[in-house]
């Protein structure tokens, strides 16, 4: 399993990374599990059992989205939180990307066949193949797959003036411990993860627009020129 130390050249530098910013883990869990989910940004109704359908409805039927998001991850032990924001974009199928623009300048693009990771304080860049970056659990969402399949689908009580839907991966091999997704309206709110090792992320999300039209460029990437590129 990769750590963030495969990202960090130094120590030094690893400890400035993964204290203010969420570990590689983490952010390799968020982008398997944000993409596909911020789709959904048009679909809820007043009922909660209708979240459930609308969420499975939208997954088939949106094609593509942007949005902003802020994101706050807990330590296990609820005594650190960290925070980042940055905008997210998504085409359907297999293409993403995320800018994170705070604390940190950060860039994830999925251009289909492979994960790029460019850390702009290290001035690295780290590539994997597609499949090996998300595998097939939440990914699934974005790929198109069948999401009855993948998960099963729960309504969960309101909480936080918000409405839940609990998405819990049949698979047992991934990182992931509780996938929630929250609707406020008719906008998908928030997302709530808590990963194998009992870190909690938190993703609030704004201004998002579904079935946006976003420039096929936006999917392309290269490192810039003098980075650091570790294939994995």
């Amino acid at each position: 399993m990769a750590t963030a130390t495969s990202l960090c050249p130094s120590a030094r530098k690893t400890e400035h990374t993964v204290h203010l910013i969420p570990s590689k883990i983490h952010r390799v869990l968020i982008l398997r599990l944000l993409a596909p989910l911020l789709v959904l940004a048009s679909a809820a109704t007043s009922a909660q059992a209708d979240g459930v359908d609308a969420l499975k409805r939208f997954v088939q039927d949106v094609k593509s989205a942007r949005a902003s998001f802020t994101q706050v991850v807990t330590s296990p032990d609820g005594a650190k939180k960290k925070s980042a924001s940055g905008t997210f974009e998504f085409q359907r199928p297999n293409h993403f990307r995320f800018d994170y623009t705070k604390p940190f300048e950060q860039t994830i693009v999925a251009d289909g066949r492979k994960v790029w990771l460019y850390d702009a304080d290290l001035n690295q860049v780290t590539v994997r193949n597609y499949d090996q970056a998300l595998g097939a659990t939440p990914a699934a969402l974005l790929a198109g797959n069948s999401i009855e399949r993948d998960f099963t689908l729960t309504a969960q009580p309101d909480e936080g003036g918000l409405q839940w839907v609990l998405a819990t991966p049949r698979s047992k091999e991934g990182n992931l411990r509780t996938l929630r997704l929250g609707w406020r309206g008719n906008d998908l709110a928030a997302l709530d993860i808590v990963d194998g090792f009992g870190q909690r992320s938190r993703l609030d999300f704004s201004r998002v627009e579904a079935n946006a039209a976003i420039a096929p460029k936006r999917f392309q990437y290269t490192p810039p020129a003098g980075a650091d590129v570790l294939n994995q």
